[in-house]
Order: structure tokens, then C-alpha cells, then sequence
């Protein structure tokens, strides 16, 4: 599976992501490796917080969605679940900015899986980081 990840690099959501909120983030993938992904977005106005800037909620549902592309990177046949994410903001965002999102799977059990994000400016200045657990799960 990571071999068609980095067969995308370069490409946007948009074209790639079956999930609607992955499309509507539109990120471009920029990296690929065994449990890392990295994946670069343009602050939107609709990402915006009533204060100008990028809101809390669209960051973590940035890392969010890059942590589940990464889990599915391993090429698991079962669907991993975010059961928790933990945020630290750190920095602010920007109308047309650009953030960069990259994760690393820290622990990768049978069942469970631990994984962290960092969103950062493009000058490597950290915006927030979290971390989250995601857990095997059948529909």
C-alpha cells in the first residue's frame, strides 16, 4: 500500500481521498514512507475561525485525516477508528497559508494503533501536534 502512496505524491485530495471531508480539506500528499505521511494544505476562508485564523477544529480534522491515511498506508485489511486525538495549538494560521501535516505511527498493535501529528508553517514552525490512538473495527 505505501508503493500506491508514494505513486501520488504530488496530488491533491480532491482526486484521491473517498472521503468527503478529505476532498473538501483538498491536501496535497508531498511525502511518503512506512508510517508517515506528509501532506500539505492551503488555509481557505471557510477554514477560518471568527478571529481570522485557522480554526481549531479544521487543524485537528487536518491531522485527523492524515493520521487515518497513514493507518490505511500499512495496509491493513481492517478499518482502524479514531477512538481519541489530543491537540496542543501552539501557533496561529492565516488566510492563505500554507500548512504542512506530518504523522508518524509511534505503534502500530493488532488492534490498536498510536499515532502522532505535527501541522506546522512551511518555514518548520509548529501551528499544533497531537496525538491519537485508533482502534481495529468491523462494520
Amino acid at each position: 500500500m505505501i508503493d500506491w502512496f508514494k505513486q501520488q505524491i504530488g496530488k491533491e485530495s480532491a482526486q484521491l481521498s473517498p472521503s468527503f471531508t478529505g476532498r473538501w480539506l483538498n491536501g496535497k500528499l508531498t511525502g511518503a514512507e512506512e508510517g508517515s505521511l506528509t501532506v500539505e494544505f492551503i488555509v481557505r476562508e471557510e477554514m477560518l475561525n471568527p478571529g481570522q485564523i485557522l480554526h481549531g477544529g479544521i487543524a485537528t480534522t487536518m491531522m485527523d485525516d492524515v493520521m487515518g491515511m497513514t493507518v490505511f498506508s500499512l495496509g491493513r485489511k481492517d478499518f482502524f477508528a479514531t477512538i481519541n486525538v489530543s491537540v496542543d495549538f501552539l501557533r496561529p494560521a492565516r488566510l492563505g497559508d500554507t500548512v504542512i501535516a506530518k504523522s508518524q505511527v509511534i505503534r502500530a498493535g493488532d488492534s490498536i494503533i498510536n499515532i502522532t501529528c505535527e501541522l506546522s508553517h512551511t518555514d518548520g514552525k509548529t501551528i499544533a501536534r497531537c496525538t491519537s490512538n485508533l482502534v481495529k473495527t468491523k462494520f
